[in-house]
């Protein structure tokens, strides 16, 4: 055993568990492994401290061992109260030597003091599922801005908190988008984010989907994710939308789409997917059937309006693990599932490895281009390199056995020329 001390975990006798269960994820994982046993050769990382706030799963556990291989110093801790396995963060601590801050439903204070425990790292890089490091660095810990070469964001929330910052010239450091990534958000936010959200929900509450009006607040990649798999299990899929592209789009891929104030009076599950603040509010609350299901998929508990719902409420108990039901005044019964925190994660399982293969490829390689380009960057949030997408995708094909065709000189001559017509 590794001899750590640094940390902050539920248990270490679960170690073990956590240990198989990110061995079984590894091998799920091909793409990150083909990189982890090139920046064991390389060590791309070498000398440079990182302090990683992302979901402490196991395909997170073969990201911080890809990293370690690479040379660096890492320090992890959850970027949501209610994301960590606490198996995982044990094997992390006791077998591969890697400092974790993160338990399972930890209360507020203590998320931040392990926010804040990682910022002790002092790190070079840092890794965010939210920006809740970089919130943190550039509020309470400015000081530290100048040590920090740059950083990678893994959600469209987080990007859009760094773009913001960017354009208000506050930005500390350079950032890499890695969500902005193609073999990121195509990937990962549609089948992953799809998929695990259909699976929390079905296991938070074991209702069938199947005949159900399910309401999807967002038709973004997420959005898009949740709707196709809650068709897929039989459901009546309904779709509420702000930007008039995304709705157009929506209707054009047979979904119903409707404002939600009258989704609100149908609906029979709720699902947020959007990043944004209050979608589904009291209004919008005091028109749901009894019996309605809420529930979301974006990084913040911030989509449904939890405080008004708490105020509707003459009496609230646990229903289920991880569902609270709420009575209302005139006897009807919400149901809130995981505190409003992102479902797939909260209450079950979060992305399959094979498609986090992608996302953590692109966390990896992006911090490799930052570590060695980093006197071209400007404080600015960027995208993913195109040529690091696309090795990923051709790296994602070899291990999957698919074969592609190449274009002919001819081909490419063509494609690049103007002077050939008819």
């Amino acid at each position: 055993m590794a001899a750590t001390q640094r940390y902050d975990v539920k248990d270490l006798a679960l170690a073990e568990e956590g240990q198989r269960r990110i061995e079984w994820a590894d091998r799920q994982m091909p793409v990150l492994a083909a990189i982890r046993e090139r920046f064991e050769r390389e060590q791309p990382l070498a000398g440079h401290r990182i302090s990683a706030c992302l979901h402490v799963t196991t395909e997170t556990a073969n990201l911080m061992r890809t990293l370690q291989a690479g040379g660096a110093d890492v320090v992890l801790c959850a970027s949501n109260p209610l994301s960590t396995q606490d198996d995982v963060a044990a094997a992390l601590v006791a077998e591969y030597d890697v400092s974790v801050f993160a338990i399972k439903g930890e209360d507020n204070d203590t998320y931040y003091a392990h926010i804040e425990a990682a910022v002790d790292h002092k790190p070079h890089f840092t890794m965010d599922d939210g920006a809740d490091v970089i919130g943190v660095l550039h509020s309470a810990r400015r000081e530290q801005l100048g040590e920090i070469i740059a950083g990678t964001e893994e959600t469209t929330t987080g990007v859009i908190r760094l773009k913001a910052l960017e354009a208000e010239g506050k930005l500390g450091f350079p950032i890499i988008a890695v969500n902005e990534a193609q073999t990121k958000h195509m990937f990962d936010n549609r089948y992953g984010t799809g998929q695990s959200t259909i699976d929390g929900i079905i296991r938070a509450t074991n209702v069938l989907l199947a005949g159900k009006r399910f309401v999807v607040c967002g038709y973004g990649w997420v959005g898009r994710g949740v709707a196709s798999r809650a068709r897929g299990m039989g459901a009546q899929v309904i779709i509420t939308e702000v930007d008039p592209l995304k709705a157009l789009e929506a209707s054009m891929d047979g979904f119903e789409v409707l404002p939600l104030e009258r989704a609100a009076e149908v609906g029979d599950l709720f699902c947020t997917a959007t990043g944004d603040k209050h979608v589904v509010t009291r209004e919008h609350m005091e028109r749901m059937k009894d019996g309605a299901i809420l529930a979301n998929t974006g990084h913040f508990n911030v989509e449904i309006e939890i405080p008004a719902l708490r105020d509707m409420a003459v009496e609230t108990r646990r229903a289920r693990e991880f569902v609270e039901e709420f009575t209302l005044a005139d006897g009807r019964r919400l149901y809130l599932v995981a505190d409003g925190r992102l479902v797939n994660l909260s209450a079950a399982e979060g992305h399959p490895a094979l498609v986090m293969d992608m996302s953590f490829a692109n966390q990896a390689l992006a911090l490799e281009y930052a570590a060695q380009h980093a006197s071209e960057l400007d404080r600015k949030v960027y995208p993913v390199p195109p040529e690091i997408d696309r090795e990923i995708a051709r790296l994602k094909l070899e291990t999957m056995g698919v074969e592609i065709d190449r274009l002919t000189e001819e081909q490419a001559r063509y494609l690049a020329s103007w002077d050939e017509g008819t």
